[in-house]
């Protein structure tokens, strides 16, 4: 599973909260006693899988006096008034992180819960849902961890972790096999070689030049069997290009052992979640 570290959540906190509160949050200075201290809860609006706790935390972590108390952990199934944490401290500090808090749970949450809908889909298939590239540039380690959190696994993390020669790729180098030559004569033995195919005469390109992967580019369904049985298993088969929920089952049912989904986190909808502040507020 893709890690968060400490230091990543602090840095990547601080931003986030540099963002919103800019030189001061106004309202909250105006209306809000300096010695008012508060609790509140936040809870699950709609049902969904639950990520991003240890980024709440930090989130208020950041300001005195201010302690987040989670209810439950990453990867809980949460449905409508499921308590998720409290906070308690300052009414300023959680008043002014609250929104920051929120926007990380909700996003990461919203991540985790589409990902566990895809691999609901193709539970009864050997097929792996991972992600892809396609991240909120800045956020991509957050991302790929809630896609994991979601029962989902991680493609390659950037550019430099992993060899994939696509259509452009091929266009530039001269062709499938002149691609995959030159990687394997320049590349670190430790670095598996994908390739992008969008038939079978170039899967069988790529399976004879070498390629240890192969990604199934916009194939069709009968397109798709016909290259699990071409493939017979000596490299592992990739489908990407036209996944969404509507097609996810049928394309795991090819017999396919990856399939990559780009709307994990580029299109997955925030899960509904709330912060409410306690009637009783003293100061």
């Amino acid at each position: 599973m893709m890690g968060l570290d400490a230091m990543y959540i602090e840095s990547v906190v601080k931003a986030a909260l540099l963002e919103d509160i800019g030189s001061g949050d106004i309202t909250t200075l105006l209306t809000v006693p300096c010695d008012a201290t508060a609790h509140a809860t936040i809870t699950a609006k709609e049902s969904g899988v639950l990520a991003g706790q240890k980024l709440t935390g930090a989130v208020f972590q950041q300001f005195s006096g201010a302690v987040y108390e989670p209810a439950i952990p990453d990867g809980s199934r949460v449905e409508p008034g499921d308590l998720i944490g409290s906070v308690s401290g300052g009414a300023r500090s959680i008043l002014t992180g609250e929104r920051t808090a929120l926007n990380f749970l909700q996003q990461m949450s919203g991540v985790a819960t589409l990902t566990a809908k895809y691999v609901d889909q193709v539970k009864h298939t050997k097929a792996r849902i991972v992600d892809t590239r396609k991240t909120t540039p800045g956020l991509r380690r957050l991302e790929k961890y809630a896609v994991c959190v979601g029962g989902g696994y991680n493609h390659r993390f950037g550019l430099d972790d992993g060899i994939l020669i696509k259509d452009n790729h091929i266009a530039a180098s001269g062709g499938i096999t002149a691609a995959i030559k030159a990687a394997k004569d320049r590349a670190p033995h430790t670095l598996k070689i994908e390739v992008e195919v969008t038939n079978i005469e170039q899967l069988d390109e790529a399976i004879r030049a070498g390629a240890d992967i192969v990604m199934l580019d916009n194939m069709t369904l009968d397109e798709m069997r016909r290259a699990v049985i071409k493939a017979e298993g000596r490299v592992p088969l990739e489908a990407s290009g036209g996944v969404n929920l509507d097609t996810v089952r049928q394309i795991a049912e090819t017999g396919v052992d990856i399939i990559s989904v780009g709307a994990l986190t580029h299109s997955a909808p925030a899960l509904d979640i709330s912060l409410n502040i306690g009637a009783s507020v003293d100061g």
